[in-house]
């Protein structure tokens, strides 16, 4: 499904012109508007998938390909040292729009700090509840 309210559906589907890295028929591979860092692009599915709950399996599968042979020819084209795969699921963790897209940040040496958090910890107790709560919903 295609939904006409959806800007990354537009976009993938080239209702909206973008600065494509890629495209097939399941996908379209975009720079970001509003980049991390140089080269910064989105992987947006030609269907509409609210995100990674929704998304069809085969689809998923077809992503992490996807990312592999990108970050590749931006470490390659661009000279990027390494690259992060980021997706959000939900506003809590910084979905802005509800259409499923992977963002690859090539990342630079001495480039700013992106994607880090400072490690917790967990109590054996509370990682069993966690285990329990978790496993008897798959």
């Amino acid at each position: 499904m295609v939904r006409d309210d959806c800007i990354f559906c537009k976009i993938a589907n080239g209702v909206i012109p973008a600065a494509a890295l890629y495209e097939d028929d399941d996908f379209k591979v975009i720079l970001d508007a509003g980049p991390a860092s140089k080269g910064h692009a989105l992987i947006l599915p030609k269907q509409h998938y609210q995100d990674l709950c929704e998304l069809d399996e085969a689809v998923g599968t077809r992503v992490l390909g996807l990312a592999a042979k990108l970050g590749k020819a931006m470490k390659s084209g661009l000279g990027c040292a390494g690259f992060n795969l980021v997706q959000n699921n939900g506003e809590a963790a910084g979905q802005t729009v509800k259409h499923f897209h992977m963002h690859i940040i090539p990342r630079y040496e001495g480039g700013p700090e992106m994607v880090a958090w400072k490690p917790g910890s967990v109590d054996p107790e509370e990682a069993e509840q966690i285990v329990e709560e978790v496993t008897a919903r798959m």
